[in-house]
């Protein structure tokens, strides 16, 4: 099956401000998740049940990508950072 990669204009703002390499990342991430985007880990939220995110290390920061599949579309909604415990990711996922 083949998906349509949507991304929203918050994930648009956080990747404009990083450096080249960890826009590389994410961009190999990317590749990675329109191959099989059930293949990282699926977390809960109270919206959507195919919530999934992928762990990264940008800038030495442990963050996550947060992305939801309702077929046939892949969005990408955000990047949370881990020490923030995903407090903000309803609020993120309520954007879509």
């Amino acid at each position: 099956m083949s998906f349509k990669i949507t991304v929203l204009e918050t994930l648009v703002e956080q990747v404009k401000k990083l450096n080249e390499k960890s826009k590389r990342i994410i961009a190999e991430k990317i590749e990675l998740i329109k191959e099989n985007p059930f293949r990282f880990k699926r977390i809960h939220s109270k919206k959507f049940n195919k919530v999934f995110r992928v762990r990264l290390n940008i800038e030495n920061n442990e963050t996550r990508l947060i992305y939801v599949v309702l077929e046939p579309n892949i969005i990408l909604v955000c990047l949370l950072e881990r020490k923030k415990d995903y407090k903000d990711l309803e609020k993120y996922l309520s954007k879509i």
